[in-house]
């Protein structure tokens, strides 16, 4: 049951709407550790309404737009359930089984919603989900998995009026985490078991979402380089991704039903995820964001030259609405696949755009996925490797924990004499492969491999002649095997030589 109503059941119904929460709210919610617990919903203008949890009494009065909200008193962590009771004239809301510990946000498209029944080590996995400081709000929302087919006037009408999502939080066990995403659960089981904290995941990613969706449209329009992406006809908008359009044309038609002045229609429109979505979230505090996105946005050059500015665009909005200045945002450097089936030629060049990202926008981390990618797929199966990766950068970053969190990231590239020495940030002891074979991936245009040495802490390039540039991993499909000593992976990049 999602909540204990205390009701006259012979109350006409307007009455009986007198009170409700967000939907977000149910039992078995985690709340933020040391932020404000807030609770919002809708009733009747002018009402009072009461909220108790545990000896903590608040009030408040319900705005003439029917909306209210309550904060009570930050707890620390803790494995004690609370409830949390809202009142008004007459009818009553309880919430049971609430936790105190860490929120994250999981944001992105159908790598990150992909769920744990289909991946690689689900089996190994489920015999040891049963963690009841694990809990996840995994929720359903409109239009979802309906591929090359029209949407129903049903599914119009919700998206049109009705809300996007739709789910109740869940405890982590076998039958509950079958559809849970995947990297989020890997992600957040590492971080109780590490921490011991309860721990909440809110799961909101999107198959197929490109990264403007995900964005307010009021702060596109206002972004002189991203204006151009709000606008009526978004189904035949240049400055958008054609993928996402030819997609929105088969569940919509050629025609927007919404009209010129209302194109919010499609979970891909500009603005639509976000102004429908998850902004109505914002009033609730969260630890951080991991984020598993950019498919959409790597098959057409244009879209990758913008995709760092579009991404630093929404981390900084996201910040500013959620009042947290600092909110660390983790994320998934693009995987690796082969063109025969997919359009990846632009993604070595997307791969470098999102590594770039770490020297531009602060309290970010990046877990790289190119070595686990899958050659004829875009949706490769290991996500355990992924969430890990993503956990190593919230203790290392959010949590303080003296560990090495990346592999190898270039940091200058030198000709001298003969030879090209790269050096690299994180090496830790020494450079090392992942199949202890010689070293790959290494090339001085985007085409053609060429020789390279592990020394030490440092990649040699023998050659007579300095080059323009040294690549590496720049394929779609990448078998470099560049590593630390530890096993994380070397980034895809490009550099300059000096």
């Amino acid at each position: 049951m999602k909540y204990l109503c205390v009701l006259i059941w012979s109350m006409p119904l307007l009455v009986l709407g007198q009170l409700s929460l967000d939907p977000i709210f149910s039992d078995h919610m985690v709340f933020q550790q040391g932020q404000k617990i807030t609770v919002w919903g809708k009733a009747i203008p002018g009402m009072t309404i009461a909220g108790m949890m545990q000896h903590d009494q608040q009030s408040t009065f319900v705005q003439p737009d029917s909306s209210w909200l309550l904060h009570f008193a930050s707890l620390t962590a803790s494995a004690r359930p609370y409830s949390i009771t809202i009142s008004t004239q007459g009818q009553s809301i309880q919430m049971n089984d609430i936790l105190i510990g860490d929120l994250w946000l999981c944001l992105g498209q159908s790598n990150m919603e992909w769920p744990m029944v289909k991946e690689l080590h689900y089996k190994e996995a489920v015999s040891m989900s049963d963690q009841p400081l694990l809990r996840f709000y995994n929720p359903n929302y409109t239009g979802k998995g309906i591929y090359n087919t029209p949407f129903n006037d049903s599914i119009i009408q919700r998206l049109q009026k009705g809300p996007f999502y739709q789910g109740v939080w869940q405890v982590s066990d076998s039958n509950t985490i079958k559809q849970m995403s995947a990297v989020a659960y890997y992600f957040g089981k590492e971080l109780l078991l590490d921490q011991g904290i309860p721990i909440g995941l809110i799961q909101l990613s999107i198959g197929g979402a490109p990264l403007e969706t995900l964005i307010d449209r009021e702060v596109m329009k206002a972004a002189p380089q991203f204006t151009s992406k709000i606008k009526a006809d978004w189904l035949h908008n240049p400055s958008l991704p054609v993928w996402i359009k030819e997609r929105a044309v088969q569940n919509l038609g050629d025609v927007n039903p919404l009209g010129a002045d209302n194109d919010l229609a499609h979970p891909f429109a500009p603005g639509f995820a976000f102004d429908r979505g998850l902004k109505s979230f914002v009033p609730l505090p969260i630890k951080g964001v991991i984020f598993y996105q950019g498919e959409s946005n790597a098959q057409e050059q244009d879209r990758v030259a913008e995709y760092a500015d579009l991404f630093k665009l929404m981390v900084r909005d996201y910040r500013r609405q959620w009042h947290q200045p600092s909110l660390p945002f983790y994320y998934v450097q693009l995987s690796s696949i082969d063109t025969t089936r997919y359009k990846s030629q632009c993604w070595p060049a997307f791969r470098e755009e999102q590594r770039k990202i770490l020297s531009t926008v602060d309290h970010t981390g990046m877990a790289v996925s190119s070595d686990v990618g899958a050659k004829d797929d875009v949706h490769p199966t290991d996500k355990k490797t992924v969430g890990h990766r993503l956990a190593l950068q919230a203790l290392k970053n959010s949590y303080h924990k003296r560990i090495v969190a990346d592999g190898p990231l270039v940091k200058k590239a030198k000709y001298h004499r003969g030879k090209t020495t790269i050096t690299f940030h994180y090496p830790i002891r020494v450079l090392a492969t992942s199949d202890q074979k010689p070293l790959r991936g290494f090339s001085i245009d985007p085409h053609k491999e060429t020789t390279a040495l592990i020394h030490h802490r440092k990649v040699i390039i023998p050659g007579m002649s300095k080059p323009d540039y040294i690549y590496y991993a720049w394929q779609p499909y990448s078998t470099a095997n560049l590593t630390n000593d530890l096993g994380l992976p070397a980034s895809t990049f490009k550099i300059k030589v000096k």
